[in-house]
């Protein structure tokens, strides 16, 4: 995929894709939690053999110096979105390559399937504005909503309440990081590597409330 600009250090840059067809690339929270180890694992210097760590110190394996800083994520049934810092000129490919890779091998492996399971190359954007690097904390963060109302973003949402609730229950995401949830998955991101928008768990629950708000 040809683009307007590089993978240059200390830059920020929203990756994102989805599944050829549109199709689903988790079927169910095995394969999430796959893509999520991944995630962590794979974000590495080092070569990293996922089947030879065993699944209970995955988030605890020491992956050596990282390839990129992670911070923000979020997978859906058909998509993921992924909010990275590049730390070299490489960085960024190389670590996208290793996750669609491996992945789509574990994927079509499980599911008795072959040929690409994602659309192609990954997408990439490059974030300049700082305004629009803090946004995309809630654009992904909020991405889940539509699991349970389509139409939110156009027609707002009804029961705020059942909304909020939702998200503190998705586990796919970063969101439950930034709530100040104690669970191992925190190891993915990097969050010194970002703007300090959040000082707070307060901060990040007032700035998701009023994008909650707002549409």
């Amino acid at each position: 995929m040809n683009r307007n600009f590089s993978f240059a250090p200390e830059e920020y840059f929203h990756i994102y894709n989805r599944g050829t067809d549109k199709r689903n690339i988790f079927n169910n929270q095995k394969d999430y939690q796959r893509f999520l180890e991944s995630l962590y694992l794979f974000n590495s210097t080092e070569r990293v053999i996922l089947r030879l760590v065993p699944k209970k110190d995955r988030f605890l394996y020491n992956r050596e110096e990282t390839i990129v800083d992670i911070g923000a994520y979020c997978l859906i049934s058909n998509h993921f979105h992924i909010l990275v810092r590049s730390k070299s000129d490489k960085g960024v490919s190389q670590f996208m390559q290793k996750i669609q890779t491996a992945y789509s091998m574990y994927f079509n492996k499980k599911y008795g399937r072959s040929g690409s399971l994602f659309q192609g190359s990954f997408k990439a954007q490059h974030i300049t504005r700082d305004e629009y690097l803090k946004y995309l904390f809630a654009y992904i963060h909020l991405n889940p909503i539509k699991i349970i109302n389509k139409t939110w973003k156009e027609k707002g949402i009804n029961d705020l309440n059942k909304t909020k609730n939702f998200l503190n229950s998705y586990k796919n995401s970063s969101y439950l990081d930034y709530i100040a949830k104690d669970r191992i998955e925190t190891k993915i991101l990097n969050k010194k590597a970002f703007p300090e928008y959040f000082n707070t768990k307060k901060n990040f629950k007032d700035f998701i409330n009023f994008w909650l708000s707002f549409n």
